[in-house]
């Protein structure tokens, strides 16, 4: 996927994305703390949908959309440094 970011003057950044299927949409991020997903057509610049969503719901989407819950990488983490904790003390 192709992503470029815009700074948009008094309002915020849009990151613009194009998928390797051509399809494109945006995710404007204001200096409020909410987002807006832009979807667009192919033939036009102007947004066909917009969707607001706001802090916590734009989390819960980016949640949605890890490939593993944070609940997951957290725990691979921990069972991670668990066992650097464990080598580190053999090796002492």
């Amino acid at each position: 996927m192709r992503v470029s970011r815009t700074a948009v003057p008094g309002t915020g950044t849009v990151h613009h994305c194009v998928t390797r299927g051509g399809q494109r949409f945006g995710v404007l991020s204001d200096r409020t703390g909410r987002y807006r997903l832009l979807v667009y057509t192919a033939e036009s610049d102007e947004p066909l949908q917009s969707v607001v969503l706001e802090q916590d719901e734009a989390d819960h989407l980016a949640e949605i959309l890890h490939s593993r819950p944070i609940a997951d990488r957290v725990a691979v983490l921990e069972r991670r440094v668990a066992e650097i904790a464990e080598t580190a003390g053999t090796a002492s």
